[in-house]
């Protein structure tokens, strides 16, 4: 039997469905600020995790410069392996400009369809959870993580 021992992993917070509330007077989605730190705390993660916001965008209005800024905390950072929630729906593109970045680190990019805000309907605990353990076992690389599965 392999133990794998407990890491230090860092969490980049970039925006996306994930993180947004409802209004409901108006109807409209908006960002106030991460759930990540209660989500963490309702799975009893026993991880120790560094949660870091660089931005809170929907991707669709994510910009070059933003997707700068996500390569470059990535290579600066001082940890191996990285979990960055982001947007659905420019999740891919952002995923291709790191992996051309030549990162030697594991980075997982997960996301969400539904608001965590939205409560059981949202696929965003379960994604998390699953991108979490996908991000101390997969080896150096980028990948998405979604619906319990892992993609290069």
């Amino acid at each position: 039997m392999h133990f794998i021992p407990l890491g230090h992993d860092t969490v980049f917070v970039t925006g996306g469905t994930f993180d947004k509330q409802y209004n409901y007077i108006t109807g409209q989605l908006y960002f106030e600020g991460t759930h990540l730190k209660e989500m963490f705390d309702r799975g009893r993660s026993s991880l120790d995790i560094d949660v870091k916001t660089l931005m809170m965008v929907d991707s669709l209005e994510m910009t070059e410069e933003d997707r700068g800024i996500i390569v470059h905390n990535c290579s600066r950072c001082k940890l191996d392996k990285i979990l960055i929630t982001h947007g659905t729906d420019r999740m891919v593109e952002t995923a291709k400009e790191l992996a051309a970045a030549g990162i030697p680190k594991t980075i997982v990019l997960t996301g969400a369809m539904i608001p965590y805000a939205f409560g059981t309907s949202s696929d965003g605990f379960f994604n998390l959870g699953s991108a979490l353990a996908f991000v101390q076992v997969m080896p150096p690389g980028v990948y998405i993580a979604m619906n319990g599965r892992c993609f290069t």
